[in-house]
């Protein structure tokens, strides 16, 4: 269930072997890495079931529809396959509904037919609940596979409610992903409580390891 997650804008060709290391030896879902990783990513993890995801339109989400699309193709071509794609929020807060969808359905057009998981970002601690909620039905009724929360990079991350709310709106047809400030057990519990099929962290391989160390404790009781 878990997105191990390196999007820093620094770092060494270390830190991404150790990234894909982890996920490999944990059973990670997949390494979330910004696009100019995947070609790395891909390569160190072609003999493993980890997947490789690229965050598009990464952090802020204010690129063009067509720019989005290109680094969504790019990505794939490059080994790719999930894709996570940052909403336009200053669009869909100005009422411009039709440049949302239109970059969801192209991600989505461009994602299935070769086989890539596809997820929305909302950014929700920009958004109100009504904002949500109108994100949510046109993902769904795009056919994304994920509606996902944040990036980590805005002010705030998952909660509770967004997760509550997301799971409702869109039912139990697509995933819902929380990612941002997961960094303990705890809160990624609390989150699948709520909902979330995906949690987003760079904590992943702490979080596992508490998991696993309550599982000893309950074997020896």
């Amino acid at each position: 269930m878990i997105d191990h997650t390196f999007l820093k804008p620094f770092g060494t060709d270390a830190d991404i072997k150790k990234l894909c290391s982890e996920a490999n030896q944990y059973g990670f879902a997949m390494v979330a890495i910004n696009s100019a990783e995947v070609i790395t990513c891909a390569e160190l993890l072609k003999d493993s079931p980890v997947r490789v995801g690229a965050a598009i339109g990464f952090p802020l989400g204010q690129t063009t529809t067509e720019c989005k699309a290109f680094e969504t193709r790019d990505a794939i071509e490059k080994g790719a396959t999930e894709i996570d794609t940052v909403i336009n929020i200053r669009a869909l807060q100005k009422g411009r509904l039709d440049i949302v969808k239109r970059e969801i359905d192209d991600m989505v057009s461009i994602c299935k037919p070769a086989g890539v998981i596809c997820k929305v970002i909302l950014e929700t601690c920009y958004l109100t609940d009504a904002e949500k909620e109108t994100v949510c039905n046109i993902a769904k009724e795009a056919g994304v596979d994920f509606v996902k929360t944040s990036t980590g990079f805005g002010t705030g991350g998952a909660t509770v409610h967004d997760i509550e709310l997301m799971r409702r709106v869109v039912g139990t047809s697509i995933g819902v992903k929380a990612s941002g400030g997961i960094r303990d057990l705890d809160t990624a519990l609390a989150m699948i409580k709520a909902g979330a099929t995906r949690i987003g962290t760079s904590s992943g391989v702490s979080i596992v390891e508490s998991y696993t160390k309550i599982l000893k404790i309950k074997e020896n009781d």
